[in-house]
């Protein structure tokens, strides 16, 4: 049995809350509990990383065993920074989709993400047993993943008014420095989510709020949403983060997992 003494996720007040006396369990799994080394060190779960393929399994083993399954009932997706979600019912066989959110109905099997700096975002009815894991970048939040994640949970019989949602760790508004044509993308988009920027040192720059930009969908979309208020670039000893590693120069980066599942009797 792989050793899950040193995990650490972080759960959802209000996901706990919405699963009271189901069989669902979810984790935003950190950086600690893995036996990956250097710039990897801890629970890198990148399996398109460079570390080392065999610490990669073992932290997946981790986390499967923490929802008290086997690696391959850990169903991740081939991330695109699209607005696409799946279904999964299985794992997947061959190569995965591309697609940035993974939903299922089937107790034992256990959907999740990979991050290091996107948000995460968690999401259950837990009453109709259906929960989903979606990757938000400022494409896919943009693109409406939050939306496609919503609309895939109700093709498979989810009532919106009672999905759950939950930003997990991402980078932080006082960390994402931006472009003026970046800014520019979301203002074409909708004036409004000029509310999202704030200055930067740079005048010509612009900070973003990805946390808060997809809070603002998930309402729109009408569901009720919680933020786990964690910054993956601030918080090293915790988090993997893409900017960070860019920042230093370094030649590769972790990265971390948040995951959910329907547990069997």
């Amino acid at each position: 049995m792989p050793d899950t003494t040193g995990l650490r996720p972080i759960e959802s007040e209000m996901l706990t809350a919405a699963t009271k006396e189901t069989a669902v369990r979810h984790g935003f799994f950190t950086r600690e509990g893995g036996v990956s080394s250097g710039f990897y060190a801890g629970l890198n779960v990148g399996m398109g990383s460079d570390d080392d393929a065999g610490d990669v399994e073992e932290n997946r083993r981790r986390v499967g065993a923490w929802f008290g399954v086997g690696a391959d009932r850990l169903v991740t997706s081939f991330q695109v920074h699209s607005p696409h979600a799946v279904v999964a019912r299985e794992p997947f066989k061959g190569e995965k989709p591309r697609a940035d959110a993974v939903v299922t109905d089937t107790p034992g099997l256990v959907v999740g993400i990979v991050t290091a700096d996107c948000a995460p975002i968690l999401f259950t009815d837990a009453e109709a047993g259906i929960v989903a894991a979606a990757h938000a970048g400022w494409r896919g939040a943009l693109g409406g993943i939050v939306e496609a994640t919503v609309e895939a949970m109700e093709g498979l019989g989810a009532d919106r008014e009672r999905i759950a949602g939950c930003i997990g760790p991402a980078i932080g508004p006082d960390a994402y420095e931006v472009g003026s044509d970046f800014r520019e993308r979301f203002a074409d988009a909708d004036p409004e989510f000029e509310a999202f920027f704030s200055p930067a040192r740079d005048e010509a720059h612009a900070m973003f709020d990805l946390p808060g930009f997809l809070a603002h969908r998930l309402a729109e979309a009408g569901v009720r949403a919680d933020t786990v208020d964690r910054c993956t670039y601030a918080d090293e000893a915790r988090f993997y983060s893409y900017r960070r590693m860019t920042h230093r120069g370094e030649p590769d980066y972790g990265r971390q997992i948040s995951a959910i599942g329907i547990m069997e009797d």
